[in-house]
């Protein structure tokens, strides 16, 4: 009994997937959208120490396992293993060749994050944030596009492109925030610098952008000089926590909530807040699970090793009661983007895919590889209700007073969306 026949009735049965194993065998059509190989015998070292989605990820980084073509695909059939499939003879053999192999001396890749220090003080953040921003900027615009945005776009339409999709999204958060000529902009978690300098560019506004990230610091800086940004917008290499100026009419926090921590999410809310002035708003922009409480959720899995170390993920009620309960903000409006993230990441495995040989040539084979399992098996997650990125839109009431309109205004959009987006 060949492997590969196993591996077909195991994972897909329907010819999405073409196996072939290291004994010489193959099943499925030639003409599968995806390829899977099991390179080596070492691959069920990896798969019996790190069982599911893990051990998969240990074996396809040390090449012990490869996939071509589709692999979004391959992902959506490989996360679902139907062992009744396998009738007696079939499950014998996998399971001869798993005790055969699995004593093989294998070890952790060397692109799992390995963090020391008191989990989310200031040293382990930044070397968290090191761990998977401070790569290259290359290679990022590669995967991200010109607008080197790497949070969830938002789609106008159906047919919108990555690009318009981000604009969209910061022009959204801006009208959430009613960004006006003069006012003054925290955006905390900055990135690239997206939010500082739309903010700036469309609305006149004085933005600071704060990032853990030098490379990125050193990037946003230079493209906020060639936009002739300097007297509106800024992006600082600073933790969160360092920012001395306060009163900011708004603050944005666009995918920063994820790396705080759940006991630290009450400090974080409180300090933000108060950094307002009265009557000032905070759009907090974040993956959430969709329950407070889901089993689901891996500290020590593939992403929290691999992608985000540190990373947490709490629930919206959990969210909002904290933002209400440990501040003076007061929430207004919510909405869950989570299809947005679906297409967002959908949009970058394109990228990654069309630039591959590039992004290696960047990042290296072995990191490549991590993004992508990382990129599609994210969108799986977003289109399986596993994960969700919400919007909370909060306001530091003045005397009682919200300001806010009595029924929402920033569905249109108050700016067109440029043709094209300056690239560095």
């Amino acid at each position: 009994m060949k492997l590969a026949e196993v591996f077909h009735d195991l994972f897909a049965g329907d010819g999405q997937i073409r196996f072939s194993a290291y004994d010489g065998s193959s099943s499925g059509p030639e003409d599968a959208p995806a390829h899977l190989s099991v390179v080596s015998p070492r691959a069920w070292a990896h798969l019996v120490r790190a069982p599911g989605q893990l051990g998969f990820a240990r074996a396809y980084v040390d090449g012990e396992i490869d996939l071509d073509g589709d692999v979004y695909t391959a992902l959506r059939n490989l996360w679902d293993p139907q062992l009744s499939n396998l009738g007696p003879i079939k499950l014998a053999r996998l399971s001869a060749e798993v005790t055969r192999n699995a004593a093989q001396r294998v070890r952790r890749p060397p692109e799992e994050a390995r963090l020391a220090g008191r989990r989310h003080s200031k040293q382990r953040d930044a070397a968290a944030i090191s761990h998977h921003y401070d790569v290259s900027n290359r290679f990022y615009h590669l995967v991200l596009g010109p607008s080197m945005t790497y949070t969830c776009a938002v789609y106008p339409t159906a047919d919108a492109t990555l690009e318009e999709a981000q604009y969209e999204k910061h022009d959204l958060v801006a009208r959430k925030l009613d960004l006006k000529p003069g006012m003054r902009l925290l955006d905390v978690g900055c990135g690239w610098g997206g939010m500082v300098m739309h903010a700036a560019k469309h609305y006149g506004v004085h933005a600071l952008g704060v990032t853990l990230s030098q490379a990125q610091a050193e990037w946003a800086q230079e493209r906020i000089a060639e936009s002739g940004l300097e007297g509106l917008a800024e992006v600082r290499h600073l933790d969160y926590r360092d920012v001395a100026e306060s009163d900011f009419d708004a603050i944005s926090s666009i995918g920063l909530t994820e790396h705080i921590g759940k006991a630290n999410l009450p400090d974080y809310f409180a300090f933000l807040c108060d950094k307002l002035r009265a009557g000032g708003r905070l759009l907090n922009h974040c993956i959430m699970r969709p329950r407070n409480t889901d089993p689901t959720i891996k500290r020590r899995g593939f992403i929290n090793r691999y992608v985000f170390p540190d990373g947490e993920l709490e629930g919206l009620g959990h969210i909002v009661s904290v933002m209400q309960d440990a501040s003076d903000l007061e929430v207004r409006h919510e909405e869950n983007l989570r299809e947005h993230y679906a297409k967002t990441l959908t949009d970058w495995s394109a990228n990654l895919e069309a630039n591959w040989d590039e992004c290696v040539a960047e990042a290296g084979e072995r990191r490549a590889r991590v993004w992508r399992l990382y990129i599609p098996g994210s969108r799986l997650g977003f289109e399986r209700n596993e994960i969700q990125l919400h919007q909370v839109l909060a306001v530091k009431p003045d005397a009682g007073r919200s300001g806010m309109p009595l029924r929402p205004t920033w569905e249109a959009s108050a700016v067109t969306p440029p043709s094209e987006t300056v690239a560095g």
